[in-house]
């Protein structure tokens, strides 16, 4: 069978089905590929034959670059299974002060660079130390040309990661030639590097270590590496089972996911005074209250306080203890210094200590009952696993406003661990949050409920005033389905079937894409997004060639300010085809 190379992604196709080349041809006016032609004509991907160098692969850093800044450390690489240890670049400084090597001295943006032999990663050797978490550490290049197009078609929306670091996003820009970058890689060495040097400072047991994936091939198949950069963490030497790292990707959450796995993740409490000082040094603490500190229901909660790493615990078995704080039972404590400073979770005596029962309690209790947004709590909040947020929208600036915190603290409780209570301050920073609720600032004071899992967005009926009482009403009126979601629109143009590209919105979407008369291709865009504006010019040329069909509708949707009963847009820009006849038919979306 004859293959094709595909121009937008490097990839040789099959060809297309008997049948289809005119619709290829006509595609191929909007500049993209055999491969793009595959998905939206055939609904999926082609089968295909990597290339060397595809985009999404994984390749080494310049040479040159590495050893500089290998020598630099006076760092040594990690060899193969033999494991043996040479200086790189000059003679060793006899052991690393910082525990590891750092990135940060590689340019700021991508340049090109000449392809070389594998970056030298700094290592130690597995058995060298008690513990290691070792880094399998890569870049990416293309091969010799600009990967943008490629990039968006096929990794930011197919697969889990992107190489060049836009986390399927999209890029703002071009990725030169040759460029030795990993995106996701990069980001993260330096923060790697800072963590080694925080353990280093502390004298920990613990050694930090990079590894070149593609250059160490047998060590990436021994420990099943598939994507960069893997963490794995080794004890006393062990190489037969390396436990994944789960923590956060910045140095201090690396370093204490570690402090917590070579030490105690929780602190031994033999009187009141350690209890007290626990207590009172930290916003939030919980303290295990075990009778028996060799029960399994104690090792569960220290599993658990392994990686709840923005928590401090402490643990006990002391009967004053229990007595200080009213406790006969084996119980978990939260103590905190905010809403009602103390929440209980009881150990069940007969089913024992459940973790995720646990973890939930935990979540549900370490966050205020009112929260409000902004860039350092915004993590926090999509992270508490509570999956109704409950807005309400104020300007801080006015008096009036701020009195309405109370009554919308006071509703929070009873909703504690199914509606998460959010404050949007219209007069901070905070315009993308408005946009996303279609709102102004002058909307102010108002409610908006979303269900993070299905997207969907509700507002109150009545539109009356914000107080204990309605906000109580509007939450149980949407979490018992007695109110409709909302969908995002602009306002029809008088003009919008004037051009020969049509502008649809959500108003009158469904009257022209599912026109039972009509043969109607739809671009769903973003009005910020780069891709979306390189195709804007083919996208006019393919209308402007089919404006005297009349069975023939190109159109346009800025998806970002209309929303859709029928489907969700998720990637711009997503194209679709609405092929004339009955039964509402949509051809599957050509992903970007």
């Amino acid at each position: 069978m004859a293959l094709s190379r595909c121009p937008a992604c490097c990839l040789f196709l099959p060809p297309l089905p008997w049948g289809l080349g005119a619709a290829a041809w006509a595609l191929s006016l909007l500049g993209l590929g055999l491969c793009a032609t595959w998905q939206l004509l055939l609904g999926f991907w082609p089968p295909y034959l990597l290339l060397p160098h595809a985009p999404w692969q994984h390749h080494e850093l310049p040479a040159s670059a590495c050893a500089a800044a290998a020598a630099a450390q006076g760092f040594v690489p990690m060899g193969s299974r033999t494991g043996t240890q040479e200086p790189l670049g000059g003679a060793s400084r006899g052991g690393n002060p910082q525990g590891g090597w750092d990135l940060g001295a590689e340019p700021p943006h991508p340049g090109p660079g000449p392809a070389g032999a594998p970056c030298p990663a700094g290592g130690i050797l597995l058995g060298g130390h008690e513990e290691a978490l070792v880094l399998g550490l890569s870049t990416a290049r293309t091969q010799g040309r600009m990967e943008e197009h490629a990039c968006s078609l096929l990794g930011c929306q197919v697969w889990r990661g992107c190489s060049w670091g836009c986390g399927g996003l999209g890029h703002s820009q071009p990725r030169p030639p040759d460029a030795p970058w990993c995106g996701h890689c990069q980001a993260l060495a330096p923060e790697y590097s800072k963590a080694a040097a925080v353990l280093a400072a502390e004298s920990s047991v613990v050694m930090l270590a990079k590894v070149d994936g593609p250059a160490q091939p047998e060590l990436a198949e021994e420990f099943g590496v598939t994507e960069y950069p893997t963490l794995k963490f080794f004890r006393d030497g062990n190489r037969t089972h390396p436990e994944e790292y789960t923590g956060p990707r910045e140095a201090e959450g690396i370093a204490e996911w570690l402090r917590r796995r070579v030490g105690p993740s929780a602190m031994r409490l033999e009187d009141e005074a350690a209890a007290q000082v626990l207590i009172d040094g930290r916003d939030l603490v919980v303290i295990g209250f075990f009778q028996d500190l060799h029960d399994e229901d104690v090792a569960t909660f220290l599993a658990l306080a392994q990686d709840a790493l923005d928590m401090t615990f402490g643990l006990t078995d002391r009967p004053q203890l229990f007595q200080q704080f009213g406790l006969t039972k084996d119980t978990v404590v939260v103590f905190k210094k905010f809403d009602e400073g103390r929440a209980d979770f009881p150990v069940d005596e007969e089913l024992g200590l459940d973790l995720g029962d646990l973890s939930r309690f935990l979540v549900t209790h370490s966050m205020r009952l009112v929260t409000e947004f902004n860039s350092q709590t915004s993590a926090k909040i999509f992270a508490a696993r509570i999956l109704n947020h409950l807005l309400l929208f104020v300007n801080q600036t006015l008096a009036a406003h701020r009195e309405l915190l109370v009554g919308f603290g006071e509703a929070a409780p009873h909703f504690r661990g199914q509606v998460l209570f959010v404050v949007v301050d219209v007069a901070a920073d905070n315009e993308h949050v408005l946009q996303y609720f279609g709102l102004k600032a002058e909307a102010a004071p108002t409610l908006r409920l979303v269900n993070l899992e299905t997207t969907k967005k509700y507002a109150p009926v009545d539109g009356g005033p914000v107080t204990t009482a309605s906000i109580t009403a509007f939450c149980h009126a949407v979490l018992n389905g007695q109110v409709k979601p909302y969908l995002l629109s602009q306002e029809v143009p008088p003009d919008w079937d004037q051009r020969p590209v049509k502008t649809l919105v959500g108003k009158n979407f469904e009257q022209v894409a599912f026109d039972e008369t009509k043969n109607v291709f739809i671009k769903f865009y973003a009005p910020w997004c780069t891709h979306c504006k390189e195709m804007a010019p083919a996208w006019e040329a393919l209308a402007e060639k089919y404006q005297d069909h009349e069975d023939v509708i190109i159109a346009e949707l800025d998806a970002t300010a209309n929303e859709l009963d029928a489907f969700a847009v998720h990637g711009f820009p997503t194209l679709k085809y609405f092929p004339a006849g009955p039964g509402r038919k949509i051809l599957l979306p050509l992903l970007r």
